[in-house]
């Protein structure tokens, strides 16, 4: 499956698919009040086909949600009842039910097989309208589903999940298999061995795009905080405050973009350490956030996939940073502060960063079955 995305051009007309939307944040707050009180009056879960006979029912009786295709409607009942099932799965591990939304925060609606006709160029055909958009790209495979999505400056978006039916299967052209460490300082350690006699070790620094806007973000923040709620000049402030948020996120993204490319031009082969990212959000907040490294990997996936790379995640509770990567000694406790250390057993001084990396980059060889990696590389090369 592969995802596409592109903006709509902006017109007067594009106000009907905006109320699409808000018909779809009506249509979904409804949905939950019925989900509340069945359960309250039966004590059980309403099930999809039963809730989404009602709506059915309801929409005959409502022009304003007659607006919104039938589809649509059908797809927000499903993820509500998505949403429901991983409550009862995970309610455990502190997951909250589907709760309300506000109508002019809802942000998109979604058409599968019908309702939407692709025309000649950049034209495409929602309900009985014709809307334009920048196409940058052409739509290959078969169409699954269309989403119009709002944001929060009222632009509106066309994702399209198209079937990509390319297999891809690991292609060596490098010869090179990297383990990489992700760290607070460093944003990523690298450690690479082309065969048994070198060996590289690089350090790539994050920009840390939030960091570098924080005094224009506070200042724009209590400009908004200033102006008189529900005037026109606060929407403005809110606005502004949305721009360089937006602004935040594609300078990262890019970056992203251009730092997964150069990584899997460079290797085959890399390998990660699983992370448990909402438990470091808790301990490091705004940190790991400005880092995004699950946005990261996310783009690094797709990138190596397209390119016939392979990404290997190693186990989470895997001690890279206490085993020591010349002997296999591990340390019973290191604490964070720590940045070298010495091994007990052989006397070699390591890195942090640097010896988890290259433990990862071994762990990760041996999982996908080329053992020892200073013999293995060789023989990938041929």
């Amino acid at each position: 499956m592969k995802t596409l995305k592109f903006k709509l051009y902006q017109h007067k007309r594009n106000r009907h698919l905006k109320r699409m939307i808000n018909a779809s944040g009506v249509i979904y707050n409804h949905c939950i009040a019925l989900h509340r009180r069945y359960y309250r009056m039966w004590g059980k879960h309403l099930s999809c086909a039963k809730l989404q006979s009602h709506i059915a029912k309801q929409r005959k009786r409502n022009p304003f949600w007659q607006s919104v295709g039938s589809q649509a409607v059908q797809d927000i009942c499903q993820r509500i009842e998505k949403a429901y099932q991983l409550f009862f799965k995970h309610n455990k591990k502190g997951v909250r039910p589907p709760g309300f939304k506000k109508v002019k925060k809802y942000k998109s609606f979604t058409l599968k097989q019908a309702g939407y006709k692709f025309l000649g160029g950049n034209r495409v055909k929602i309900g009985n309208r014709v809307y334009q958009l920048w196409k940058s790209r052409e739509i290959e495979g078969t169409v699954k589903t269309l989403t119009i999505k709002r944001t929060s400056l009222g632009e509106l978006f066309m994702v399209v999940v198209v079937d990509d039916c390319i297999k891809s299967e690991v292609e060596v052209k490098t010869g090179k298999i990297a383990g990489f460490d992700f760290g607070l300082k460093t944003f990523l350690t690298c450690f690479s061995s082309g065969d048994a006699t070198r060996t590289d070790g690089t350090k790539i620094e994050s920009p840390q795009f939030f960091k570098q806007s924080l005094n224009a973000v506070k200042k724009a923040s209590k400009c908004h905080s200033k102006k008189l709620k529900g005037s026109a000049n606060r929407e403005r402030a809110r606005k502004d405050i949305v721009r360089k948020y937006e602004d935040i996120s594609h300078r990262r993204r890019d970056w992203f973009w251009k730092l997964a490319h150069e990584l899997t031009d460079r290797f085959d082969v890399l390998c990660f350490e699983t992370l448990n990212l909402k438990g470091m959000q808790r301990l490091w907040g705004r940190k790991i956030s400005d880092l995004a490294f699950g946005e990261f990997l996310q783009i690094l996936e797709w990138i190596a996939k397209k390119k016939n790379k392979l990404v290997v995640f190693i186990d989470q509770w895997y001690p890279s940073s206490k085993t020591c990567s010349c002997c296999g000694h591990v340390l019973e406790s290191l604490d964070l502060s720590v940045r070298e250390w010495r091994c007990q057993e052989c006397q070699s001084v390591n890195g942090r960063d640097e010896n988890a990396a290259k433990n990862i980059q071994m762990v990760g060889a041996s999982t996908i079955g080329l053992g020892d990696v200073s013999r293995a590389m060789p023989a990938i090369a041929v």
